[in-house]
């Protein structure tokens, strides 16, 4: 059940890496650190890396439909245009899209839906229950609050028929599924469970059989669930904070997974680096936002 051989694709020391998505348009993957307010992106073609700093804590980025990058700020959505997107910071063709600061809760986890709308996520400072909320934002900035009783809102993800969309809250150590129509979720139900002794269900992503890949938080792995919910792989890692995966590659069948260092006495020497998997699955192409 255990795969392996992984590789480290970018050797970093990021604080709280996250989220990559694979940019297909340019060829490239993103990631962030999110308290070290920074965007990275990585080819891994040409092995060519930039980075770029934010002025807030950064919980996602994402492609934009017709070029730039949409960011889940601290204090809301802020789009940056192609421009800015090449500068060496987000200063450049910087502008809100939903501005909405609220004292000790920040921008976490972040996708993009079939529709092409942001489901943004967010979590206090604290992690106190309830503190959070999962938003829909669509292409003109409307803002739906479509949970509002969350602690910790990480990972989400569509099926491959779009039906389904999977959801997780971190300290529920669960892996929930909505059904999903015309940007609507209903029928909340558990797909899985991560035991105690795992550590925490952080970011996922969903390949092309529809199987869901779980990054897992003091756990050093990525879990594959498939779509009946059992557990069919595991690829452990020499680190303990994995926060989250994606595919990419130009063919969608490498696994990214980023992993953290934050809070670690003594973290081990990849704490904080961007791993990857050669050949660990096929990926699904991830809309960008309609914005």
């Amino acid at each position: 059940m255990t795969t392996t051989p992984y590789e480290v694709a970018v050797r970093a020391e990021a604080e709280l890496g996250e989220g990559p998505t694979w940019d297909a348009a340019a060829g490239r993957l993103l990631w962030i650190d999110i308290l070290g307010c920074r965007v990275h992106t990585y080819d891994p073609v040409t092995g060519r890396r930039t980075v770029r700093r934010t002025e807030q804590h950064v919980g996602a980025v994402k492609p934009r439909a017709g070029g730039g990058l949409v960011l889940n700020l601290r204090d809301g959505i802020g789009l940056l245009d192609p421009d800015g997107d090449s500068h060496g910071d987000a200063h450049g063709g910087f502008r809100w899209l939903h501005r909405e600061p609220v004292p000790g809760r920040r921008a976490n986890d972040a996708a993009v839906a079939p529709d092409g709308s942001l489901w943004a996520g967010t979590m206090r400072y604290d992690e106190a229950p309830g503190g959070g909320t999962l938003s829909r934002i669509t292409g003109d900035g409307s803002v739906e609050v479509v949970l509002d009783d969350v602690a910790v809102s990480n990972g989400t993800g569509w099926s491959p028929d779009g039906r389904l969309m999977y959801y997780i809250d971190s300290p529920t150590r669960r892996v929930d599924v909505f059904d999903y129509a015309d940007g609507r979720i209903s029928g909340r139900r558990t797909l899985a469970g991560i035991e105690e002794s795992a550590g925490f269900p952080d970011g996922l992503t969903v390949d092309a059989e529809g199987g869901v890949w779980v990054a897992l938080w003091q756990g050093s792995a990525v879990r594959r669930y498939t779509p009946g919910g059992e557990l069919d792989r595991v690829i452990e890692l020499p680190v303990p904070l994995v926060t989250a995966c994606a595919f990419g590659g130009p063919d969608l069948t490498d696994l990214y997974i980023t992993t953290a260092r934050t809070g670690l006495t003594e973290p081990p020497a990849s704490a904080g680096s961007l791993f990857v998997v050669p050949g660990a699955g096929k990926g699904l192409a991830q809309p960008a936002f309609a914005g």
